[in-house]
């Protein structure tokens, strides 16, 4: 071999070897979910399509509370479960978790079905629960229950404030929504102290409190009234074991049967869906119109008598029945979760074999929402979702899977995507997911 020969042998060799060695590397598209862990919770007691048939199905485990601690890469992500008494019938705000991250708190709407139920029960067999939850989380692979009360029956939504020493809990007026549409509980070191239940000012008997909701920085509650699709807001005032609540500004008129509100991180704005569910809608909500979602800015003025305006200043059209709400960290992004007709018996033609999430930009300083895209996946009934503490990453709860094969739920991850030649944003499913117990429906991240 010549000494040309072997120069170029050389060269040849080392051109070679970055595509050898890139051939060898474990690729994967960018994925670092970041917070500390996930917290779901899955309802076992009834399939998906008990909504509209009112047939349960066969049962699978039993209720659960699911935490998933996000250490190691996304794909050798665990589910660590322990049984929690919990249920989809209500807004997907069944659970909160404390803002140190060691405890979470789970509400249940209904009672599970009793043991042995064989398949073909009803929903309407189902009784009122009335239990709230405290589980440790200190160890997010053995979360531990440490305390379970009666508050009141049918409880809708729990939530906790910004320092964690009070919760509030909404009640259907099937319950005790009659007399007061909600509960305030001290809390302290993982314990519950005694209920109140303070008078609410304008609340009307009989309309329904779906969600009361804390503000992050402020004693503050946003108070969703599905009944009159109105949002109001109280200030709460604590001395001793006294609980005194007064209106706080204006009433703000929503759209057609909200369900939940969540507000951006700093406060300034709150972000409400409208389901547009109702009995002037044929089925109540089987065959309901395309949802949306509305922008509450808080003070964006004063009153007359001083009080602060709050001013509704934008909507955007969603995917059918919006249930969930998720609002990236730096309020720049707004997903909601669409049922679609995922729920309905396979053999109803107006099934939808696909569920969906809306994409939409916010301006975190105007409150302007701008929708982006539907994106369909195979998926049934996901109400709920959570931003990773980047904004980048998506967890979603699916509810149930089409394949009757694969038993269980699952959290689902995406992320947001753009082209750098056309940087309008995008959400991606990923492959990654992690199985939970049937049922998942609501769902916390803890930073």
């Amino acid at each position: 071999m010549t000494f040309k020969s072997l120069i170029r042998s050389a060269i040849i060799g080392l051109l070679m070897l970055p595509a050898t060695a890139s051939l060898a590397q474990d690729r994967a598209a960018p994925m670092n979910f970041q917070g500390r862990y996930l917290v779901s919770i899955s309802d076992a007691d009834m399939v998906a399509s008990a909504y509209v048939d009112g047939q349960l199905g066969s049962r699978e485990g039993e209720d659960a509370l699911s935490v998933i601690p996000l250490n190691g890469h996304i794909r050798d992500l665990d589910a660590y479960e322990t049984n929690a008494g919990n249920s989809v019938a209500g807004p997907p705000v069944a659970v909160a978790v404390t803002p140190d991250g060691r405890y979470a708190l789970v509400i249940e709407t209904f009672t599970p079905r009793p043991d042995g139920a064989a398949t073909g029960q009803t929903f309407a067999d189902l009784r009122h629960s009335n239990r709230l939850q405290v589980f440790d989380l200190a160890d997010p692979t053995q979360p531990q229950r440490i305390q379970d009360v009666a508050i009141g029956e049918r409880p809708d939504s729990v939530s906790i404030n910004r320092d964690g020493s009070l919760i509030t809990v909404s009640f259907h007026p099937r319950g005790i929504g009659q007399e007061t549409p909600l509960t305030l509980i001290p809390f302290n070191n993982g314990q519950l102290g005694d209920p109140v239940f303070p008078e609410v000012p304008g609340w009307r008997a009989g309309d329904r409190m779906i969600h009361a909701e804390w503000h992050p920085t402020e004693n503050v509650l946003a108070l969703v009234n599905e009944s009159k699709a109105e949002v109001s807001f109280v200030r709460v005032n604590t001395q001793g074991d006294n609980v005194d609540l007064q209106p706080w500004g204006n009433v703000v008129q929503a759209e057609k049967a909200p369900y939940m509100a969540r507000f951006t991180s700093d406060g300034r704005h709150l972000i409400v869906n409208g389901l547009y569910w109702g009995a002037d809608v044929e089925g109540l909500w089987s065959e309901a119109p395309r949802g949306s979602v509305v922008s509450i800015r808080l003070e964006a003025g004063t009153q007359a008598d001083g009080a602060p305006r709050h001013a509704l200043v934008s909507r955007a059209i969603t995917g059918v029945s919006p249930e969930g709400i998720a609002i990236s960290p730096n309020d720049r992004y707004v997903v909601t979760t669409n049922l679609e007709r995922s729920y309905l018996p396979y053999d109803d033609e107006r099934i939808t074999w696909f569920s969906s999430l809306t994409l939409i930009t916010l301006d975190p300083e105007t409150g302007q929402l701008n929708r982006v895209a539907d994106y369909p996946y195979d998926g049934i009934l996901p109400e709920a979702a959570a931003f990773d503490a980047s904004g980048e990453f998506l967890a979603v709860a699916n509810y149930d899977h089409f394949d009757d094969r694969i038993t269980g739920g699952s959290i689902d991850f995406w992320r947001i995507a753009v082209d750098p030649l056309n940087p309008q944003p995008m959400l991606v499913q990923t492959r990654y997911s992690v199985p939970v117990t049937r049922g998942a429906h609501s769902l916390v991240l803890v930073r």
